[in-house]
């Protein structure tokens, strides 16, 4: 009984991982495939224009003006603040 435990609790932790542990993306670096990969709502559309804005108008001075890139909400930015970074 404790091995079946065992089992189910490590089928439970490596599903759930990826969604706890997203990692840190700076928006000042990352390409397009990373920041898609590890911010949640955005996709690689989104990430694309976030690369596209920064290339266009340079770096990010906040993690905030990342709102001024067209498709991307205050709840986007409030969703991944804890993993972003400049």
């Amino acid at each position: 009984m404790k091995i079946m435990k065992a089992v189910v609790l490590s089928v439970i932790m490596f599903c759930a991982a990826p969604l706890v542990w997203a990692g840190q993306v700076s928006i000042n670096s990352a390409d397009a495939t990373a920041l898609a990969a590890e911010l949640k709502g955005v996709g690689e559309k989104k990430a694309q224009a976030i690369v596209d804005y920064r290339k266009q108008n340079g770096e990010f001075s906040s993690i905030e003006d990342l709102q001024k890139v067209k498709g991307i909400s205050a709840k986007t930015v409030e969703m991944n603040i804890k993993n972003l970074s400049l």
